[in-house]
């Protein structure tokens, strides 16, 4: 079920939802974030607290790594409490974005507009997402922040990404968890009792 008033799983992208959000994001910030967001599945808010060197070897040539880390400090706690860094290969359409983006020069890859010694807040980055979001027409199919980690996913699995890659992917620890962010259409379930 997509989300309706914030209730519900977000729904799913495809690359053609994907390519009309990017024709309404004019901010070259804006494109890196959702590119990120993109090709790492990472939740928004680790994304937001990314500094330049988990990025870019070499900030003033933006010369990126072969790696995005994600500290631990920044993601979300497993069910016991504990947090872990993880470490996403860079894509290489996100390695292309990273390359032609010029980092600020904060600690911040994304620095609050108001406040540059902090990371910009959750409330403005989804701001400028649901705005584009409703600019390119997509603005009642229950698309949210949460909506690029579910596509991701989804789309491993149907590419028949294993479920221990999948975690290694994500970070998950827990099976249960991680399928809750798998959808599953009527096509693949026929498509599969026809292998029999």
């Amino acid at each position: 079920m997509p989300k309706n008033s914030r209730h519900g799983q977000s729904e799913i992208l495809t690359d053609s939802d994907y390519a009309r959000i990017f024709k309404h994001l004019n901010n070259p910030t804006h494109r890196l974030f959702l590119t990120i967001a993109r090709f790492t599945g990472e939740r928004w808010g680790a994304i937001l607290q990314l500094k330049v060197t988990d990025c870019y070897k070499d900030p003033s040539r933006a010369s990126a790594l072969e790696f995005i880390t994600f500290r631990a400090c920044t993601r979300k706690a497993s069910p016991d409490g504990s947090k872990e860094t993880r470490q996403v290969p860079v894509h290489p359409l996100l390695k292309s974005e990273l390359e032609n983006y010029h980092p600020p020069l904060t600690e911040w890859l994304f620095p609050s507009a108001r406040y540059p010694t902090r990371p910009v807040r959750f409330q403005s980055a989804d701001l400028w997402f649901r705005r584009a979001v409703d600019k390119a027409g997509l603005g009642r199919r229950g698309i949210s922040t949460h909506s690029t980690r579910r596509t991701l996913i989804t789309s491993l699995s149907r590419s028949g990404v294993s479920i221990p890659v999948l975690k290694k992917i994500t970070g998950h620890k827990n099976d249960r968890v991680l399928l809750r962010y798998v959808e599953v259409d009527p096509q693949q379930v026929t498509n599969a009792i026809a292998l029999l």
